[in-house]
């Protein structure tokens, strides 16, 4: 018998400067009892109630970055189940993000925010698990299986599911539609 789960639901943004070619990033190193301290991420949060996915993430951006986006797409939904130190299930919206107005801020209260190329950050999503934590960009380790889509010619949204245990990533599945 299987389990209907009541997630979280949330948005994370991959904010893309196509002059540059870099990506701008979350390095959580502000609290260290914060669920994500060490990683490097996008950008993103919760959805609030009553508050559709675009809202949260346009809400989300400027509050963390301090910039509107205006140009962004929905690349892929992810659930992630058992996530985490709380082990929480997420119902996650991914976005490529490729215009805004405004300077994105440098630090918000969760950490740093810090350009990097596109190319470093799909190198990360490369490595093996011995280089993973020598790797500039410590990312969950679920988050390499789906970032390069996020990047990708693919037009077509991807749909994931990864489970974790607590912080032990377990598999990844996907499909595209």
């Amino acid at each position: 018998m299987t389990m209907a789960i009541t997630p979280i639901v949330g948005t994370l943004a991959y904010i893309l400067d196509q002059e540059s070619d870099r990506v701008l990033l979350i390095r959580r190193n502000s609290r260290p009892d914060d669920d994500h301290f060490g990683k490097v991420n996008g950008l993103g949060g919760k959805v609030e109630k009553d508050e559709n996915i675009l809202c949260g993430i346009e809400r989300e951006i400027e509050e963390e970055a301090g910039i509107t986006i205006t140009e962004y797409e929905l690349r892929g939904v992810i659930t992630w189940t058992d996530f985490g130190p709380k082990r929480e299930d997420w119902l996650g919206f991914i976005f490529l993000v490729t215009g805004w107005e405004g300077s994105p801020k440098s630090f918000n209260d969760e950490g740093s925010l810090e350009w990097v190329s596109r190319q470093q950050l799909l190198d990360a999503c490369n490595i093996n698990e011995v280089t993973q934590e020598k790797s500039k960009l410590p990312l969950w380790e679920g988050d390499r299986y789906f970032i390069p889509m996020v990047f990708d010619s693919d037009p077509r949204v991807f749909y994931g599911s990864m489970p974790y245990d607590g912080e032990i990533f377990k598999a990844w599945d996907y499909k595209r539609l």
